[in-house]
């Protein structure tokens, strides 16, 4: 598990430094497709932000976790219990500022 782990602590990385710079501002790295009916594009920046950062937490805790050798059902269940939860707040995000998630 320890590859698992090396793998999600990276992609949790990755997702942390994409969730800031989203959260900061720059929405252009998110599709313009999901972004066509958007009047606030600060608020939205922030709401999917603090999404993607959501997810890169439970990544990050999922990696952690899977360091455990006993423990590897309950990380690999909470990396897709998480990821659910945090595609239902990039899918409200998505309602509330877009209309709509397409």
């Amino acid at each position: 598990m320890l590859v698992y782990s090396i793998i999600m602590f990276l992609v949790a990385a990755l997702f942390t430094v994409l969730g800031i710079a989203i959260y900061k501002g720059k929405t252009d790295l998110i599709h313009d497709y999901h972004q066509t009916k958007v009047t606030d594009k600060s608020a939205y920046g922030k709401a999917f932000g603090k999404a993607m950062l959501f997810i890169a937490i439970i990544m990050l805790l999922s990696g952690i976790i899977g360091l455990f050798e006993n423990l590897t059902i309950l990380a690999v269940a909470i990396l897709i219990i998480g990821l659910v939860i945090g595609i239902g707040f990039i899918v409200v995000v998505q309602k509330k500022y877009n209309k709509g998630v397409f």
